[in-house]
């Protein structure tokens, strides 16, 4: 997912805040699903983030053109295990291992076969 970073998403001094690289993220796994027609929230079904693990490389600046690349790692019966990257010219500048849990009405639950197939087929 390609995003372009405005004056919104950084300091005065036109540097991204550390905590815009996690709601870039956020919005590469939501794409994910809206790319192919279905939506992450279902009535009372969804994702939630159990923990994640961050990389800073390099900082981002205002106007950056940045690219962001999701991959799984690790699916299993409630959870998957994504790698997070965030690049900017074709360099990481950004890294996350983030575990997201699927729940419905508020318990960990199987991942249906539907969310399962929209992963594999990214």
């Amino acid at each position: 997912m390609t995003i372009r970073v405005y004056y919104e998403d950084t300091d005065a001094g036109g540097v991204v805040y550390h905590s815009q690289y996690l709601n870039f993220c956020e919005r590469a796994r939501s794409e994910i699903f809206f790319s192919q027609g279905s939506s992450p929230h279902r009535d009372n079904q969804f994702f939630v983030v159990k923990s994640l693990s961050c990389n800073y490389i390099k900082s981002a600046k205002f106007a950056d053109i940045l690219e962001v690349k999701t991959k799984v790692i690790q699916i299993k019966k409630a959870s998957m295990l994504l790698k997070q990257e965030i690049f900017r010219d074709g360099k990481v500048i950004f890294n996350m291992d983030v575990t997201v849990v699927y729940l419905i009405d508020g318990k960990p639950s199987k991942i249906p076969d539907f969310h399962l197939d929209i992963f594999k087929n990214h």
